[in-house]
């Protein structure tokens, strides 16, 4: 059962991953944009312009061009004998006297801006934005769980209505408003308190010591990012809490003289947590494509920065490549998420 849950989700996944290149592939290229004169500057000859066309493979047709990139990136393409050092692939079938049918990585190409492959160049910042991600999901657990359980516990009170507003501010603030906002009070108007700068990235250069970690630069973008999931958290959780405690085995639990704190956290608690895993794992993945703009305001050096540069150079490799990267992501989280049901509540089965 597991195997045929995996190869539908594998299946499933590429479907998923064809459709986002494509769309993402056509709508680049009907941009008024030339890369060669992005990366070449607007002085350049006419000669060098179309030898850089050429090196990309700007120069072929579109659909010519699209079917070229997924030969790339498909893990099983076609490819000339001599290009095994850079795609690093495994023969399969010859297909001619120079070409091979070869199994390998996906190919993301090189980036048009610095020349670098693309693969390499987003595992150089992939690491700092699953850094913030992570911790802003954990601070959106924490304190968002512990809201909803104390506003579920206190139902109708000041403290549920404190609660409430509080969730519902952190859903309506956009991530980009709450970031210029929380970026020009914390890192400037109170900067002498705080300590916290108004941008800065995770890791930066020590002329004695070399590369440092500079964690604080972490806290105002992670409290950005995790702004909204929390609220969501706090809401889920106050929800689900709510329905719980009114049902009969809790009732029943409380006859039979349990503990508060042992009816609340291993009955209530554990059964109120599914709707809550799955905003948890949505916004996780989520988090990864949020942090674009967070990442840019306050000077995060990650993946959404890197992207939104790339963007802004119409460097469409390393566009492309970082939204398969997220979208691999979710795909990731999706099925990590369901085997986490079944190990929570064992009467969900694979499907």
């Amino acid at each position: 059962m597991i195997a045929r849950y995996l190869l539908r989700k594998f299946l499933y996944s590429q479907a998923v991953m064809l459709g986002i290149v494509v769309v993402v592939f056509f709508l680049f290229n009907v941009l008024p944009v030339d890369p060669a004169r992005m990366t070449q500057g607007q002085r350049a000859d006419v000669q060098s312009l179309q030898a850089v066309r050429k090196e990309f493979g700007l120069d072929k047709p579109l659909p010519i061009q699209f079917a070229y990139y997924i030969n790339d990136l498909s893990p099983i393409g076609i490819h000339l004998k001599t290009d095994q050092h850079k795609y690093n692939f495994a023969s399969l079938v010859p297909v001619s006297a120079d070409k091979v049918l070869a199994l390998k990585w996906p190919y993301l190409r090189r980036s048009y801006q610095t020349s670098k492959d693309v693969a390499s160049l987003l595992m150089e910042v992939v690491p700092n934005t699953l850094v913030l991600a992570t911790t802003a999901m954990i601070f959106a657990i924490i304190i968002g769980v512990f809201l909803g359980i104390v506003s579920a516990l206190n139902k109708d009170t000041w403290i549920d209505r404190l609660a409430l507003a509080f969730s519902t501010l952190g859903i309506s603030a956009p991530s980009f408003f709450a970031g210029i906002i929380i970026a020009w009070l914390f890192g400037f108007v109170l900067s002498n308190y705080t300590g916290l700068n108004m941008s800065g990235s995770l890791y930066g250069y020590d002329p004695f010591k070399g590369e440092v970690a500079n964690w604080k630069n972490l806290i105002l973008p992670m409290i950005t990012l995790g702004l909204r999931p929390l609220a969501i958290i706090v809401q889920l959780t106050r929800s689900a809490m709510l329905d719980v405690l009114s049902q009969d085995y809790i009732r029943t639990a409380k006859a039979k003289g349990l503990s508060r704190n042992a009816i609340i956290y291993r009955h209530a608690l554990k059964n109120a947590l599914n709707p809550v895993i799955t905003a948890i794992a949505n916004w996780f993945a989520s988090l990864m494509a949020g942090s674009f703009f967070v990442e840019y305001i306050f000077g995060y050096n990650g993946l959404g920065k890197t992207t939104v540069k790339a963007l802004e150079m119409s460097d469409f490799p390393v566009v492309m490549g970082a939204i398969l990267f997220i979208a691999f992501i979710f795909v990731v989280i999706n099925i990590l998420v369901d085997f986490v049901y079944v190990w929570i509540d064992p009467r969900v089965k694979l499907q």
